[in-house]
This record gives C-alpha cells, sequence and structure tokens, in this order.
C-alpha cells in the first residue's frame, strides 16, 4: 500500500474513532491526547511521512481495535508498534 494511502486509512480510522486529526507545524513529534472529552491526533506537518505513519501506528495500537474493522496493511503496521511496546 502506498504511504498516501495509509495516512488516508489512517484519517478514515481516526474519524470512525472519534478522533480529529489535526496537521500543525513547530518542533513536536505529535501524539494524541483529550481536550474537553474532544480528542485529537496531532501530527507535525514538517515531520517525514513515515513519521506521520509512525505516530498513527503509535496512538493506535495503545486502542483496542479487536472489533474494529481495518486493511490487513493497517492492522500489521498497528501490531508491529505493539511489539515495540
Amino acid at each position: 500500500m502506498k504511504k498516501n494511502k495509509i495516512i488516508e486509512e489512517f484519517e478514515i480510522l481516526s474519524e470512525k474513532l472519534g478522533y480529529k486529526v489535526i496537521h500543525g507545524r513547530g518542533t513536536f513529534s505529535g501524539d494524541s491526547c483529550v481536550v474537553e472529552e474532544n480528542k485529537y491526533i496531532v501530527l507535525n506537518k514538517n515531520k517525514p511521512i513515515e513519521q506521520k505513519i509512525k505516530r498513527f501506528s503509535q496512538v493506535f495500537s495503545k486502542i483496542d481495535l479487536s472489533n474494529v474493522f481495518l486493511k490487513p496493511a493497517i492492522r500489521e503496521l498497528v501490531n508491529q508498534e505493539k511489539l515495540e511496546l
């Protein structure tokens, strides 16, 4: 799967799970957070696409996705990240 398609799939998954994805600029790596019951995933626009994919994988590796359909390539990325925790 192409990297842009992976990002697109992660953004669709984010929306399904109630996360708003924010692409910002700065000196941060990115992560997820909850502000007043709103869930966000913040990504740095300046980082390479590989780091954005890794950040998405890290965020979703901490969430129980056993009852959520994921394309095999996405599930593999998330599961790889779980192994690294």
